[in-house]
């Protein structure tokens, strides 16, 4: 049947990038998830009127938090090659998209953490600081928990946004569904190899999706 609908789609090669997809997806998305959460939670506690206000300090993490959000992925990768290079040893492969990957996403999904944990009522921190809870106590009793689906929630959507930078990585030779799609697919003229990356993406997109909303509504206490 697979055979018949695509007929120029080798299964090993396809389950191959696939599976480069994922490690990708899954590698970079932890990183992102852990150095996200904590450039979130520095740029929410030194914003004005909170616990750790400094206006220098979150000027500057404001600042560099904005200007890689805002670059292209395609263009980062290019201007991370020094960094790459010097990381990994190599600018081509699965590893050596990951830099990229990471330094792309992080401060996208640090803006979800801050505006996550505003969401949280002043009211409970400052019960929290009352009874003698200090940052640590703030950080991980109440300001992670009482924004959990918010988190959950951004992350699904960091996570999709990254399967689809794996895809454009994978153009410039970083492997995955990406680099199939274009080098057997659109380079060779193979359509059938195209449209079967494109759907491989979609299921996992789906799927990621389907697991974020069932992560949100679990630690959702309302």
């Amino acid at each position: 049947m697979i055979e018949w609908l695509f007929p120029n789609l080798r299964l090993a090669q396809f389950w191959t990038a696939t599976l480069d997809t994922l490690y990708m997806t899954a590698v970079s998305g932890a990183a992102t998830f852990v150095l996200g959460l904590v450039l979130g939670t520095a740029l929410f506690l030194t914003s004005p009127g909170q616990l750790l206000a400094n206006r220098p300090v979150y000027g500057a993490l404001s600042l560099l938090t904005n200007i890689f959000r805002s670059i292209p992925f395609i263009i980062l990768i290019v201007l991370l090659i020094p960094f790459t290079r010097f990381v990994v040893g190599r600018m081509l492969g699965v590893n050596a998209a990951l830099p990229a990957l990471i330094i792309g996403a992080a401060p996208f999904y640090a803006r979800l953490v801050e505006i996550g944990f505003r969401e949280v009522a002043k009211g409970v921190i400052e019960a929290t600081r009352a009874m003698g809870g200090g940052i640590g106590t703030i950080i991980f009793k109440v300001l992670i928990p009482e924004a959990g689906p918010a988190l959950a929630s951004g992350l699904t959507v960091t996570l999709i946004s990254l399967v689809g930078y794996t895809a454009m990585a994978g153009v410039i030779g970083a492997g995955g569904l990406g680099h199939l799609a274009y080098l057997e697919g659109f380079q060779r003229n193979n359509g059938d190899v195209t449209l079967a990356a494109t759907g491989m993406v979609l299921v996992i997109v789906f799927a990621i999706q389907f697991a974020g909303d069932l992560v949100t509504r679990i630690l959702d206490k309302r």
